[in-house]
């Protein structure tokens, strides 16, 4: 099939581009951009010289229900508010990675997002496409909501321990830290050389968009889950989200017995990998990959559980998770095009 992706020139763009112009069920990519019509891909990225012969098109609806299955919208946010519903009737699958469709909540999509918010009737329609938890529903979807980057990585590091109720929900807190290609490619103080090296920040505080999205999904699995404590850090590296998750636990557990309820809820997730008692994944482990790895420890003097959850943040944080998305909904095994080793060191 032919696949659209809106916003080809951003980090999460050209990371679909990757994947997928080598996915065996892709036969083209065509690429939209808003910015930079009718210029050669390689301009913006000179690394896929030879690669790709691509010219970056205009973003035009009717072309695109004409020639395209499947669209991703790669874009920030406020654009899928007004793309994704001239698709819907159509024959166009979408799949948004820009936090659109995430919230159900109208009100509070426009209370962290700063911005209107889809017409509910939208929000309806759209799929929360965090595959470990909601897989049925996605390969019915025609229209889904990608995951957030630090949603993926906390929500698949507390599901088991929620859903089963072996926290304190009020209890959570999360401490979690990214590389700066999260902040996308367009430049900013923030993002600088010279702001970002050797140096780490807190940002957003008690502020972060991506707070709402978790607690939604917490919820449906335990509707005792009403807030968390959410933190997010901005260090020197490029690629990668460490979420560090702490809570008191409901009983007296052991390592070992949290480690098997894990294995066990994610025995039928090909992306979540459970690391062995005492050993605790970076995010160096899964760069370049779709991987999530989740390291536990409860400790006995506080009968607090230590919760790491390290993914890349535009693999199973954005473009990564998108493909198997992508994949789950069009009746693919949905590890294609995926499955691969981390690039390390």
């Amino acid at each position: 099939m032919k696949v659209g992706i809106v916003g080809a020139t951003g980090y999460g763009g050209v990371e679909l581009y990757r994947i997928l112009s080598n996915h065996p069920y892709v036969e083209e990519c065509i690429l939209y951009s808003s910015s930079e019509m009718d210029v050669p891909y390689i301009h913006s990225f000179p690394h896929l010289t030879d690669l790709s012969s691509h010219i970056l098109n205009n973003i035009d609806v009717d072309e695109i229900k004409n020639n395209v299955k499947v669209l991703f919208l790669a874009t920030p946010p406020g654009v899928s508010r007004t793309l994704s519903p001239q698709f819907i009737g159509s024959d166009v699958k979408i799949i948004d990675l820009s936090g659109d469709l995430r919230l159900k909540n109208k009100s509070e999509y426009e209370k962290w997002y700063k911005r209107e918010c889809v017409a509910e009737d939208v929000l309806e329609k759209a799929v929360y496409g965090l595959s470990e938890l909601n897989k049925a529903d996605i390969t019915k979807a025609d229209l889904l909501a990608n995951p957030g980057c630090f949603p993926t990585a906390t929500i698949l590091g507390l599901a088991p321990v929620v859903r089963e109720k072996r926290i304190h929900e009020q209890s959570i807190i999360v401490d979690a830290k990214t590389g700066v290609s999260g902040a996308g490619r367009n430049a900013s103080q923030a993002t600088h050389f010279s702001e970002v090296n050797e140096n780490v920040k807190i940002y957003k505080v008690h502020e972060h968009q991506h707070v709402p999205e978790i607690e939604q999904a917490l919820h449906a699995l335990n509707d005792a889950v009403s807030y968390i404590s959410f933190s997010t850090h901005l260090i020197p590296m490029t690629r990668g989200i460490m979420s560090t998750i702490y809570a008191s636990l409901t009983d007296t557990y052991t390592t070992e017995k949290l480690l098997d309820l894990y294995k066990e809820f994610y025995a039928d997730s090909p992306f979540v990998r459970i690391r062995k008692q005492n050993e605790f994944p970076s995010t160096k482990e899964v760069y370049g990959s779709n991987f999530c790895d989740i390291g536990i420890k409860i400790d006995e003097r506080t009968n607090r559980v230590t919760i790491v959850s390290v993914i890349d943040n535009l693999m199973k944080g954005a473009a990564g998770q998108a493909v198997q998305n992508f994949n789950l909904m069009n009746g693919f095994d949905e590890t294609t095009g995926l499955f691969h080793a981390p690039i390390y060191p």
